[in-house]
């Protein structure tokens, strides 16, 4: 009988309910990680549950941490809501770490975006807020499966990519003058290592239904370091 007033008192009355919370805010982070780690993203599996996990944490901190305080003095005033904003707005550096700029292109925004959702999912989670965060977590997984699908349908309709393997050394300046001469517009530039050896650029333009690109391959195959040339829309 000892033994178990003594655990009860180690483990605290609400660890039953905290055990849980943190085990959902587990589930849900976990979820939408997955699915940005199926991806390759930067930020994948393991960042999103340790996120969401410790807003969760940051949460039941903030509930229940400072009870025994609070019920031994009676003038003492506290804001369950103080914890809960510094991690909102802390976690914005864990997101920006996910950005990446390379040349004119931008990578990471939509799993930034995920990181600081998923510390709001577990902040809700802290707080009980069970159907709330499970119907965000739907419209999180929805968004990030099916309207990935239809941006890049609808992106494939109103551009095309020219990508060029490319030995080390190549001025990329002379691609882009290349396209410019011929009064393309240029949407953005991708550039990924293949190996020690080689590098794929990736430029996405506007389609133009007068241009040559017998002519314009050609003009490019002409640029030094150049390997080959392939088009995609």
């Amino acid at each position: 009988m000892e033994y178990i007033e003594y655990l009860d008192e180690l483990v605290g009355e609400n660890f039953t309910i905290i055990m849980i919370r943190l085990l959902i805010a587990l589930l849900l982070s976990g979820l939408i990680g997955f699915e940005r780690e199926l991806k390759n993203h930067s930020a994948g599996f393991r960042t999103h549950i340790l996120v969401g996990v410790g807003a969760c944490l940051m949460m039941l901190l903030s509930l229940y941490g400072f009870e025994a305080f609070i019920q031994s003095y009676d003038n003492i005033r506290f804001d369950p809501a103080r914890i809960p904003s510094y991690v909102i707005s802390g976690i914005g550096f864990l997101g920006a770490g996910t950005i990446i700029v390379n040349g004119m292109t931008i990578r990471g925004l939509t799993t930034a975006a995920s990181i600081w959702t998923v510390a709001g999912l577990g902040l809700v989670v802290g707080a009980g807020m069970y159907a709330a965060a499970v119907f965000t977590t739907v419209i999180i997984l929805l968004s990030l499966v099916f309207l990935n699908n239809f941006e890049k349908r609808f992106r494939k309709g109103h551009s095309n990519k020219i990508e060029l393997t490319v030995w080390p050394g190549l001025e990329v300046n002379r691609v882009i003058s290349t396209l410019e001469s011929y009064s393309l517009t240029i949407k953005k530039v991708e550039i990924d290592r293949i190996d020690d050896d080689l590098r794929n650029i990736a430029v996405t333009i506007d389609p133009d239904k007068n241009l040559n690109r017998t002519v314009l391959f050609e003009n490019l195959s002409q640029i030094e370091h150049v390997k080959s040339i392939s088009s995609r829309k």
